[in-house]
């Protein structure tokens, strides 16, 4: 991507921004355009704790208030996409494009896999076509377990079920 279309998309992002807020009876404040540009500098999901820490580091002096207030903005004016992982956490993902992704989420260590699968997209859009119903985005999500944490699993239930040796007496 060239710094042109940086420039246009970071100020399509702050003029939707802006936009929603207006249309909300808000202000667009500099403390407001700070997370925005750190939820857009993030790289991947988060918690609010690890933007806290990352604007922290950046040299923002925010509160956790401030974001836990404007992170629910940017959710519904559509930048960010809210989410609950496999230990009932809430995540944050900001969106980049319109192109829709879905997550693989691991039960055992939290660990999230992005995919896109074409055979989905086709048929989402089918079933949102037989029902006449115009869909915005999807959010699909897999719960399970990754390979590392099956083959950890696997170890510790043949572990487990292994008979124990007979002893002497």
């Amino acid at each position: 991507m060239n710094s042109v279309e940086e420039a246009t998309t970071t100020d399509d992002i702050t003029q939707q921004f802006e936009d929603f807020l207006k249309s909300s009876g808000l202000r667009l404040t500099q403390t407001r355009m700070d997370v925005l540009n750190q939820v857009f500098a993030y790289p991947g999901h988060f918690q609010i704790e690890d933007l806290l820490v990352q604007m922290r580091q950046n040299g923002y002096h925010v509160s956790r208030p401030t974001i836990y207030r404007t992170l629910p903005l940017l959710v519904r004016s559509g930048l960010l996409t809210e989410f609950i992982d496999a230990h009932k956490n809430t995540r944050y993902e900001s969106i980049h494009s319109l192109k829709e992704h879905a997550h693989l989420i691991c039960l055992r260590c939290g660990q999230i896999v992005e995919f896109k699968e074409p055979q989905i997209d086709a048929l989402q859009k089918s079933v949102c076509e037989a029902h006449q119903f115009k869909p915005v985005r999807f959010r699909n999500e897999i719960i399970g377990y990754c390979s590392e944490c099956q083959a950890e699993l696997e170890t510790t239930t043949s572990t487990e079920s292994e008979p124990s040796s007979p002893t002497d007496s």
